[in-house]
């Protein structure tokens, strides 16, 4: 626990208040106790549903993100001369509303590019984003997810259409491939999960890593292999499974479709070479298979350590190979599809319920989509006309919960369907316009955004929205992007801090921190139990910012893509209840659907109003929660809100507005992951042609990703004990290694005289930088890491810039990238090291 100044038994101790850590996926709940805007004590909550109290020891030191010089508070404009000034925020919204009109006019919307838009736990903002993106008739965004999985999404999509999780608390067998999950976490209370899988003599963990890292400290099989040679590796793991005839044949045949013909490639691998070309032993590749196979239950987690390194998307299929191959889907311990509160990839997907559809529902579906289309709008005035006085209001909410009762669920499903369609865009692919990249799930791979822009092509983008984001230090290439930002006609970024993506922007938007407003994480990735929060601001919003729905609220107005009538209509039918506001929302959604893609917007301009005071930004969470109560309603009901149609939905929201700890919102059975695949047969579809010849062209290679120049291979942006994404800018932070040290093995330092505390440059084809050492028996021959998180600015009493660490992607290269889908190779950069005629340095004498 995290605590300040020490108080006497008579100090009143401010309550604790509910909250979650913003640092990585898992969001585990939190408890804070507040004094003068500053977060004096953090702890687990034990009440939490998922975390049920655990936590790690970064989000102890949240006060650092919230509180300190990084904030800015007053919107900025750019001068000429490339400084910045105040200006107020009227001033601001009104200029950027008029660029925005004007880029879209003269250009079309397409050419507005959209990226961010949450974060880890920022997500209640970045939705509200969508609504803009489609108010200027956008076509084109991206974030981090496509730089790290959209290979894997794509893998998924065509297996089984959705994303999957392992059961690591039961699984017999875990195997981690790129992935470190005592650092960077993504299992549910990952630390206490992997202790217990190391105690048990009956289970297992293997781990896939060139490193010696925490995890594969604690393996039973660590396959160290060389870096970049995970494909050769892990489909040698797969190969033995064919091989030695290890594989659930007659699972695979009731279960899956072409899976002949990946049998008939993994039968033709030669493991002995593979094994030889990732440098680990033929007999540990084949012990881990058979421990694979032997297993009751196996469950495989990969992450960026693969996703950011060659073919990754090769390695997203040879992986979920493991698991398939050996029938662990849909069991305890197994690989699941989940469910979602809205899924953030691929495609909403209802479930039937196993009552079976109301009587005479498809006659009731088109009755009421006649109506909805015809009558939406006197509808919509009448209800609005009944919020004048209680008798009518009282007449138009029975009226309303008899049409629910009537029609809801028989419509209920292609209703949702439009907007989550419109709004999660599942099938905006396709290529970009200038250089052809594949677009994933509507988003442009990062490493081509610049490609996009830096070009006299007629199609290029010309202005950009940066929301909760720092492309400019995130992505590869950090200078070329900051070249591209300064091209464009508009760019406006909101943030807290005045990032170094930021200082390239025209506009800059001071938003309120994720403690100051109501946030959510819609990283809803656990089965079979699957837990939902929506957190309460703990202090106002700090004076000079606002919150993101506000902001994009705020923009939508001055564009004027909504007539005045149709949101004080709304308004007024959402005074009346809830039920009369839904009737007349689907409907008005019905009849125009043109107004799915502003839904956000619509539901904090109507139904947000109607909210408490301050609550406004959590209209959009009852939206969800319908959408989510909708698609699964069978596992919602199994959590505990066992109305039916409408009814259930609102059941959902109450619970989530009031339950500060998280709610469980969907209850599912092993079983039910069937249910989930989107295939219409129900079955996973094992070939992609594409992979399977990609697989049979790279067993006739020999990787080779080093040279003479470069003969180091460098690993950009490892998680460690204290690091963490770039919200958390103040390096005090950081209790140990508070430079960012660059790890290398003691055969290397050996030989190049190098010692803990000592300088060197580290030299790569796009950039260098000088960083101190520490010699790390983690490192093999040949590798070395720098830490993600590093070098962001952050002003002390004697530089306004003063920068801490190397920022790694000031070394990466924005060429070297996945052939299918553009994911940088940020782990596998080649490099040099120099070292600095300085030996042995210590202290403040590292630059970045």
């Amino acid at each position: 626990m995290m605590t300040a100044e020490p108080s006497t038994p008579d100090t009143p101790q401010p309550a604790w208040k509910k909250t979650a850590c913003i640092l990585c996926e898992c969001n585990c709940g939190l408890e804070v106790q507040v004094t003068d805007r500053s977060l004096t004590k953090i702890r687990g909550d034990k009440e939490h549903p998922g975390s049920a109290g655990y936590t790690c020891e970064k989000p102890l030191r949240l006060e650092k993100y919230q509180n300190g010089r990084h904030r800015i508070d007053t919107p900025l404009r750019r001068r000429a001369d490339g400084s910045y000034e105040e200006i107020d925020w009227d001033t601001a919204l009104d200029e950027i509303a008029a660029e925005l009109a004007a880029v879209r006019d003269a250009h079309g919307g397409d050419k507005i590019f959209f990226y961010g838009g949450g974060g880890q736990g920022n997500h209640l903002g970045g939705s509200y984003g969508r609504a803009l993106f489609h108010a200027v008739g956008a076509e084109y965004m991206s974030n981090a997810l496509a730089q790290e999985k959209t290979g894997e999404g794509w893998v998924d999509q065509h297996l089984y259409g959705n994303h999957t999780s392992g059961d690591f608390e039961h699984t017999e067998v875990a195997i981690f491939i790129g992935k470190n999950p005592w650092q960077s976490h993504g299992v549910a209370r990952a630390r206490p999960v992997l202790k217990e899988l190391a105690k048990d003599p009956e289970r297992a963990m293997i781990v896939i890593d060139p490193r010696r890292s925490e995890t594969a400290q604690m393996a039973d099989i660590h396959l160290q292999l060389k870096p970049g040679t995970d494909a050769w590796c892990v489909s040698a793991i797969a190969a033995t499974l064919v091989q030695e005839d290890l594989h659930a044949q007659a699972w695979l045949q009731r279960h899956t479709t072409g899976s002949h013909d990946v049998l008939a490639v993994l039968r033709r691998i030669d493991i002995a070479d593979h094994a030889r070309v990732c440098g680990v032993a033929e007999e540990q590749i084949r012990a881990a298979a058979r421990r694979v196979a032997a297993a009751k239950s196996a469950a495989t987690y990969e992450d960026l350590g693969v996703q950011q390194s060659p073919n990754s998307t090769l390695v997203s299929y040879l992986n979920k190979m493991m698991w398939m191959l050996t029938g662990n889907f849909a069991k305890p311990g197994g690989v699941h599809i989940h469910s979602w509160m809205f899924p953030i990839a691929g495609r909403w997907h209802p479930v039937p319920s196993e009552q079976g559809p109301p009587p005479a529902a498809c006659a009731r579906a088109r009755l009421a989509t006649t109506l909805m289309k015809r009558g939406a709008t006197p509808l919509l005035r009448a209800v609005a006309a009944a919020a004048r006085s209680p008798w009518s209001r009282h007449i138009a909410d029975r009226g309303a919960d008899v049409a629910l009762g009537m029609f809801f669920e028989p419509v209920s499903v292609p209703a949702a369907r439009r907007i989550a369609d419109t709004l999660g865009r599942p099938d905006a692919n396709g290529t970009t316009p200038v250089s052809g990249a594949n677009i994933v799930g509507g988003l442009i791979p990062c490493n081509a955004i610049t490609d996009e822009i830096v070009t006299d092509h007629p199609d290029r983008l010309r202005a950009m929205w940066i929301d909760a984001s720092n492309p400019a230090h995130s992505l590869a290439e950090s200078d070329r992007f900051r070249e591209a930002m300064r091209s464009l006609e508009l760019t406006v970024v909101v943030d807290v801090a005045m990032t170094e993506t930021a200082r390239q922007a025209d506009y800059v938007l001071p938003a309120a921190s994720q403690f100051e407003k109501h946030e959510a994480s819609l990283f809803t990735l656990h089965f079979p139990h699957n837990t939902f929060q929506l957190r309460a601001p703990l202090m106002a919003p700090l004076p000079g910012t606002r919150t993101e729905p506000d902001i994009y609220a705020a923009i939508i107005d001055r564009l004027g893509v909504v007539e005045a009538r149709l949101l004080d209509d709304l308004t007024a039918a959402a005074r009346v209840s809830r039920r009369a506001f839904a009737l007349a929302f689907f409907s008005a959604i019905e009849q125009r659907p043109e107004l799915a893609g502003l839904v956000p917007y619509l539901l904090y301009k109507t139904l947000g109003a109607t909210l408490p005071e301050g609550e406004r930004s959590v209209a959009l969470i009852w939206g969800l929660a319908h959408l989510c109560a909708i698609a699964q309603p069978d596992a919602v009901a199994r959590a505990g809100f066992s109305g039916r149609g409408f009814a259930q939905g609102e059941q959902l929201f109450d619970a989530i507005h009031t339950r500060g700890e998280g709610v469980l919102f969907a209850e599912d059975r092993y079983e039910d992951a069937w249910g989930y695949i989107q295939h219409p047969d129900g079955k996973i579809h094992a070939a992609i042609p594409e992979l399977l010849e990609e697989l049979a062209r790279i067993a006739a290679t020999e990787p080779s990703y080093t040279s003479d120049e470069f003969p180091f291979t460098l690993s950009a942006g490892e998680r460690r004990s204290f690091t963490a994404n770039v919200i958390i800018r103040d390096p005090e932070w950081r209790r140990r290694d508070k430079e960012g040290a660059l790890r290398i093995s003691e055969a290397d330092a050996g030989e190049r005289g190098l010692h803990t505390g000592d300088t060197v440059r580290v030299v790569t084809a796009t950039g260098a930088a000088e960083t101190s050492v520490e010699v790390s028996d983690m490192m093999q021959p040949g590798h070395i890491s720098l830490p993600n998180g590093m070098g962001v600015t952050y002003p002390d009493d004697d530089n306004p810039d003063h920068v801490v660490g190397v920022a790694p992607n000031a070394l990466t290269s924005g060429t070297r990238r996945d052939k299918f889908f553009g994911t940088p190779w940020h782990k596998n950069v080649p490099a040099r090291i120099e070292p600095l005629p300085a030996a042995r340095a210590t202290g403040d004498e590292t630059a970045a």
